[in-house]
């Protein structure tokens, strides 16, 4: 699954790890009084110079002492095998905290912590939707949809296109189109690409919602010019509508997909841009 919210967690953090550096931090000589937040900023200093090594080491610690931060980082690490072996029981564990320590009476606290919480949601719905071998994370499609709809509430892009999916598809629950396209027009709004597509097949085939065939081949059409090499489902939703659309509606969609790509270079180029950890 690609992550195409426009926030780059990692690098976000740099704006919530708050003033200082890691220069007089010592990795040799933790203690109980090794304040959590120095060893979560010598972790993704660590991290960010190549040393997995030491970012593992202090990130560890920081994660025992409660920071969200170093949770997240960590199960991400995990998750990917990125810096350490592949562990996805590990990475189920370590977001699991992460997600359980971010929401209390159905809001986001503290909301520093909210990119981390929401990431964290969505990759739980992620674990669920396939489940994790030789574990106890069983494919559980109800308890997917409910971690996205937890993330999509508060506004995650890549949860409300999930979520969208799987109304779409009937996973997890009972088919309903109507909330397919109200998830994936939120997640559009945001820039999500893959939503742009999906709204744009509901709408064209008038699945859930009014039948708006030049609008859906619209939306298919800069869908379709911003699709990556790997989205092999938005090139097929596309011919889908191009193969039975009459030749004055993908005509228009052509010409109002150019206008919007034409007006909106910056978002368009940020919807391409890759994701950064």
């Amino acid at each position: 699954m690609r992550i195409s919210d426009a926030f780059a967690i990692g690098v976000v953090a740099a704006g919530l790890l708050g003033p200082g550096g890691a220069t007089a931090f010592d990795l040799q000589n933790l203690s109980a009084d090794t304040p959590p937040g120095d060893a979560f900023r010598f972790g993704i200093t660590s991290y960010r110079a190549g040393d997995a090594q030491s970012a593992v080491k202090a990130l560890s610690f920081a994660a025992e002492k409660g920071s969200t931060g170093a949770q997240w980082k960590l199960g991400r690490m995990y998750a990917e095998g990125d810096g350490v072996e592949r562990n996805e029981v590990r990475a189920y564990e370590l977001l699991s905290e992460v997600a359980n320590s971010g929401l209390t009476d159905g809001d986001l606290q503290p909301p520093r912590s909210a990119p981390y919480v929401l990431d964290a949601l969505v990759r739980l719905g992620t674990f669920f939707s396939r489940g994790i071998p030789n574990s106890e994370v069983k494919p559980d499609l109800s308890q997917a949809r409910a971690y996205y709809e937890r993330a999509a509430v508060f506004g995650s892009a890549d949860a409300q296109f999930m979520l969208s999916q799987m109304y779409y598809r009937g996973e997890g629950g009972e088919r309903d189109a109507h909330q397919a396209a109200k998830w994936a027009k939120l997640a559009m709004d945001k820039g999500h690409n893959q939503a742009r597509a999906l709204l744009g097949h509901l709408l064209f085939e008038g699945d859930g919602v009014t039948r708006q065939p030049l609008r859906g081949l619209t939306f298919l059409t800069i869908a379709v010019r911003l699709a990556g090499p790997a989205d092999h489902e938005i090139r097929h939703l596309h011919e889908e509508a191009l193969a039975v659309a009459a030749e004055p509606v993908w005509t228009q969609a052509r010409l109002d997909a150019e206008s919007w790509l034409n007006a909106n270079t910056v978002r368009a180029t940020a919807d391409l841009a890759p994701l950064t950890q």
